[in-house]
């Protein structure tokens, strides 16, 4: 462990995760983790703090645990902004942002505030966390932000990475030829490249060990990437105005995710994507399926947001609606021929637990679509008032 002097008084450290280590850096990057104990270090971690070298009365010197706002104060982070603008000067960027909404493509349903928001994020660098249920265009609406800003993109995805450190960083090879090297991975060529878009969809499925090596890459104080974990190892620095864009699903109704890493979380604006209501439904799909009558389609969309507003109920009868995704694949069934019946059939009623016969939410759900069909066998599940109140 090395000793501090007394010109250290004063330096501020920020502790990060590294598979098992715990690395202490100022905001110049500079490494103290050899000057601070292990458990020091990592109780600093756990609990959100930053480390200061500060005096005692009997003039010893140690590493006093501060808020991390201390930290921030003294970090690039409340620096002036040295990301790229689109075109030079800030009157002219303000003007580019707020006459950004007809960028937005038709296909997607966002309201001009959220849009002009995530174009400002991404013009003025900032790491952007797309948030929202299942199939509500989180994805959709990053790519085309990308292709709005018209900037190199890359797309990870972070939920299918089984090797978080191979698909980060990458990996040694041997060949007779070269003999022993290493291979950086395509992320590594991302974040090398000026001013791209780097697309981190499903964050929240991702591996802890992802977390960890993205953490000092999406620090805006720090932002690079250290090659391995040894001290002393190379590390890639992130290119100017590049920009994150991470998708994430946060509820309890997504099982296979993770709850997000505080410190991580707080590397990120969030922008949540909204459910859309009956007529924002019906319109998009209209837009996307200009030949289907629109009174299926806005039985389709009705169905979809009665769904909805039941999962949100106190006492719900179903766990969850049905989301936008499998809206707009019904409606591309009734496209392509099929009924309302046979559609629902195919793309509804495998999402809802059928046990409990007539109690189940299947029973529930096929009520809710039985009111669409014409066949004689409505059971008034609705009136026709709640209906129009749905519709609207």
């Amino acid at each position: 462990m090395k000793s501090l002097e007394k010109s250290m008084i004063g330096t501020i450290v920020k502790v990060e995760k590294f598979g098992s280590r715990y690395v202490a850096t100022d905001s110049d990057g500079n490494d103290f983790t050899t000057f601070i104990h292990p458990p020091a270090r990592s109780k600093a971690y756990k609990n959100n703090n930053a480390l200061v070298v500060a005096e005692t009365s009997s003039d010893k010197l140690y590493w006093k645990a501060v808020p991390m706002d201390m930290y921030d104060a003294s970090s690039n982070i409340l620096k002036k902004d040295e990301s790229i603008e689109i075109p030079e000067g800030h009157t002219e960027v303000v003007d580019y942002i707020h006459n950004s909404y007809s960028m937005k493509p038709k296909g997607l349903v966002m309201n001009e505030l959220k849009w002009k928001y995530l174009i400002r994020s991404a013009v003025r660098g900032k790491n952007i966390m797309m948030t929202g249920s299942a199939g509500s265009g989180k994805t959709m609406a990053a790519k085309a932000m990308v292709n709005a800003l018209d900037r190199p993109d890359f797309y990870f995805n972070l939920g299918a990475t089984q090797d978080p450190r191979s698909t980060l960083i990458g990996n040694t090879h041997f060949n007779k030829e070269k003999g022993t090297y290493f291979a950086e991975s395509l992320f590594v060529k991302a974040i090398k490249t000026p001013d791209a878009v780097i697309l981190l969809d499903e964050l929240t499925r991702a591996h802890p060990d992802a977390w960890n090596i993205l953490m000092p890459v999406l620090d805006q104080g720090q932002r690079y990437l250290r090659l391995d974990e040894a001290d002393g190892s190379e590390t890639v620095s992130v290119a100017p105005g590049v920009t994150f864009v991470a998708t994430a699903n946060i509820g309890n109704e997504y099982t296979a995710t993770r709850v997000l890493d505080k410190a991580l979380l707080d590397r990120f604006t969030v922008i949540e994507m909204d459910l859309l209501n009956a007529e924002e439904e019906a319109g998009l799909l209209s837009y996307m399926f200009p030949n289907v009558d629109d009174a299926a389609l806005k039985d389709v969309a009705t169905i979809a947001h009665l769904t909805r507003v039941e999962a949100r109920n106190e006492n719900p009868r179903i766990d969850n609606g049905i989301s936008t995704r499998t809206s707009v694949e019904l409606a591309g069934l009734l496209y392509d021929g099929f009924s309302l019946v046979e559609s629902a059939e195919i793309t509804i009623y495998p999402q809802y637990d059928a046990t409990g016969g007539v109690d189940s939410e299947r029973t529930f759900v096929k009520q809710i679509v039985q009111k669409f069909i014409n066949d004689g066998s409505d059971d008034e599940l609705f009136t026709d008032e709640e209906l129009e109140e749905a519709a609207a």
